[in-house]
C-alpha cells in the first residue's frame, strides 16, 4: 500500500466515523426522547432498547455516511490543496478514489453479513422492548399452506420454537381427506414434530351404509420440513423485517407453495442490492471536483451533493415501499432502477471525465 493510499484512508476513515457517530447519535436520540415515556424503567431494558436501535439505524446511516464522508474529505483536499498536491506528484484520479471505494465496497459487504445474522431482527426486538413485550413472543391464528396441506397454528411461540392447536388438513382435488388434531408441535432438527396427534381419514369411495372414518392416534408426527419457526413468525406480518438467509428460505420455501413472495423479495434486493447505490454516486460527485480551489464554489457542490444523496436515497426507499406494500413488482420497482441508475451514472462518469 503506498504513502498516497494511506494517507487517503486515514482521513476518509476520520471524517466517515464522526459522520457516521453523529448520525447514529441524531438518529437514536431523537427516537429515545420520543419514547422515553413508553420504554419500561429497566436501564437494563433502556439500554438494550438503544443498541437494537443502534443496529437498525445503521442499515440507514451506514451508506449515507460513506458518500457523506467522501463529500467531507474532498472538500477538506479541495481547501487545503491536496488534490493539487496530489496530482503534482503523478497522481492519477483512479489513484485517490479507488481506496475510498475498495473500502466502501468492503463495508457495505460487512452490512450484508451483520444482515445475515439476528441483528437483523433489530427493529422487531426494540419494538418488542416499546410494547412491553420483549420476554413474550406469541402469534395467534396462523394459518398457512403447505404443499398439500393446509396447516393452522393457533397459537406460535416462535422464541421456544413451539405451537399450540394444531390443525392440519390434507387437501386432493380441492377435497380434504385427511385431518391432523394435535395440541402442540415442536420445531427440531429442520422439522416440525407433532405431538399425541389424532389422525381422521376420511374413505376414498363415499357409500352411505358402508363408509365411516378412519381414526388412529400418533405419538410423533412430523410435518413442515424446513419451515422455520422465524419464517413464520415474519412472513405473514405485514412490517415484518427478514435476516437475509431467513427471506432466502421463505423465498423458496412460499415459491414451491405458489404464494405471492413479492414483499420477500422486495426485502431481499433492498437488503442486498440497493445499498450499493452509493458507488456510482461517489464516483458522479468525484468527477464535479475541481483541483482549483479559487474557481471552485465549495459551498455549492457540498450542498448539491447532499442534496443529490439524500434524493437518490429518497427515490429507492420509496420505491421499497411500494414494491413492500405491492402496488409494484420488485423486479420494476428496485432492479431496473439500480440498472438505470448505474447506466446513467457511467454515462455522465464518462462524458464529465472527457470534458476534464
Amino acid at each position: 500500500m503506498s504513502i498516497l493510499t494511506k494517507y487517503i484512508l486515514r482521513k476518509y476513515l476520520l471524517y466517515f466515523i464522526i459522520v457516521l457517530i453523529s448520525l447514529e447519535l441524531f438518529f437514536v436520540g431523537m427516537d429515545f426522547l420520543q419514547n422515553i415515556k413508553k420504554l419500561p424503567s429497566s436501564a437494563n431494558l433502556q439500554f438494550l432498547y438503544l443498541i437494537y436501535n443502534s443496529f437498525f439505524t445503521l442499515t440507514l446511516t451506514l451508506p449515507l455516511s460513506l458518500v457523506f464522508g467522501w463529500i467531507l474529505t474532498l472538500v477538506i483536499f479541495i481547501r487545503n490543496n491536496e488534490l493539487v498536491a496530489f496530482t503534482s506528484l503523478g497522481a492519477k484520479k483512479n489513484q485517490i478514489f479507488s481506496p475510498v471505494i475498495y473500502i466502501s465496497l468492503f463495508l457495505l459487504v460487512l452490512q450484508l453479513f451483520i444482515q445475515m445474522t439476528p441483528l437483523a431482527y433489530s427493529y422487531e426486538q426494540k419494538k418488542k422492548i416499546l410494547d412491553g413485550n420483549y420476554f413474550t413472543n406469541t402469534k395467534s391464528d396462523i394459518f398457512l399452506k403447505y404443499n398439500d396441506n393446509f396447516v393452522f397454528f393457533k397459537k406460535l411461540l416462535p422464541l421456544e420454537k413451539r405451537a399450540e392447536g394444531i390443525h392440519i388438513y390434507k387437501v386432493q382435488n380441492d377435497d380434504i381427506v385427511e385431518t391432523i388434531i394435535a395440541k402442540k408441535a415442536y420445531f427440531q432438527n429442520d422439522k416440525w414434530y407433532v405431538v399425541d396427534a389424532k389422525i381422521v381419514k376420511k374413505p376414498k369411495y363415499m357409500n352411505f351404509e358402508s363408509s365411516k372414518l378412519e381414526v388412529r392416534y400418533e405419538k410423533f408426527l412430523n410435518t413442515l420440513d424446513g419451515f422455520k419457526p422465524k419464517i413464520l413468525d415474519n412472513v405473514y406480518e405485514e412490517k415484518a423485517n427478514f435476516s437475509i438467509l431467513d427471506a432466502i428460505s421463505a423465498l423458496d420455501l412460499l415459491s414451491k407453495q405458489e404464494i405471492n413472495t413479492d414483499r420477500i423479495r422486495a426485502a431481499i434486493y433492498y437488503d442486498t442490492l440497493v445499498p450499493f447505490f452509493i458507488l456510482p454516486l461517489m464516483f458522479v460527485i468525484f468527477v464535479f471536483v475541481s483541483y482549483n480551489r479559487r474557481f471552485f464554489n465549495m459551498g455549492t457542490f457540498t450542498s448539491m451533493s447532499i442534496f443529490a444523496t439524500l434524493v437518490i436515497w429518497g427515490v429507492f426507499f420509496m420505491l421499497h415501499k411500494f414494491s413492500n406494500s405491492g402496488v409494484m413488482k420488485p423486479e420494476l420497482s428496485l432492479l431496473l432502477p439500480m440498472v438505470i441508475w448505474f447506466i446513467v451514472s457511467y454515462i455522465i462518469y464518462r462524458k464529465k471525465s472527457r470534458v476534464l
